[in-house]
């Protein structure tokens, strides 16, 4: 069994109600849960929430909530892979142990389907724990600079500066969508940002983490310019 683990617990701080609140026309974690459902890969697809209004809506586009989260996991310090957990142990209590799991994160309205099935052929097909997505850096990280309290400039790794930007290493960060993991994998806590992981490499314009007001604002313009530019295309 293939089961979608979406974590949505109802006390954001910076935007206030931000799982539910209207992305585009539709509550955020509608587009998590619709790209699941289109993806075909799940048995079940499971909406972790302590809140109520969260867990209506969640059922209304298309997601199960048997459960609710205790508050014990849905303080601001709790992690997402016990989150993770909680939720495994509960459909094993239920009988049905799950083999593959993906944690699919509420507020990542840029995920698509194929994405995530993707994740999961990453997964089948390879002898590691997880797969998930990435996107690149749009600036050679190699060359990071810091602040300090008298506000003067250093370099993290001064040995750099002579270096050109094309000579440096391409890196990558989470570009926190989706994760895919073996079921032990989960439950034994191991590292997923490791060697027993692989990664499902996203163009940058697709990825952006929604934070606070103005990574909001800039997220729904790239999101409408996306689906305008699909819809041309679709014309063609």
């Amino acid at each position: 069994m293939k089961i979608a683990i979406i974590p949505a617990r109802g006390g954001s701080k910076r935007i206030p109600r931000k799982n539910i609140k209207l992305f585009c026309g539709k509550p955020m974690i509608a587009w998590s849960i619709e790209a699941a459902i289109e993806s075909n890969c799940f048995d079940r697809i499971l909406v972790s929430t302590d809140d109520k209004e969260i867990a209506s809506i969640s059922e209304k586009y298309g997601a199960e909530v048997p459960f609710t989260r205790p508050s014990t996991l849905s303080d601001d310090y709790t992690a997402t892979t016990p989150v993770i957990n909680h939720a495994i142990n509960w459909q094993k209590a239920n009988g049905v142990t799950p083999t593959k799991v993906c944690c699919i994160y509420a507020t990542a309205p840029f995920i698509s389907a194929s994405d995530i099935s993707k994740g999961l052929m990453t997964l089948e097909n390879s002898a590691i724990d997880f797969a998930f997505s990435v996107t690149s850096y749009a600036f050679p990280i190699q060359r990071a600079i810091r602040i300090d309290s008298d506000k003067r400039i250093h370099m993290f790794d001064d040995s750099k500066f002579n270096v050109r930007s094309q000579d440096l290493e391409e890196a990558f960060h989470d570009a926190g969508q989706f994760y895919w993991g073996v079921t032990d994998a989960w439950l034994e806590e191991r590292m997923v940002f490791g060697p027993k992981s692989a990664p499902v490499i996203l163009p940058r314009h697709r990825v952006q983490d929604i934070d606070t007001h103005e990574d909001w604002a800039r997220a729904e313009w790239m999101f409408k310019a996306l689906k305008a530019e699909a819809h041309a295309e679709n014309e063609q």
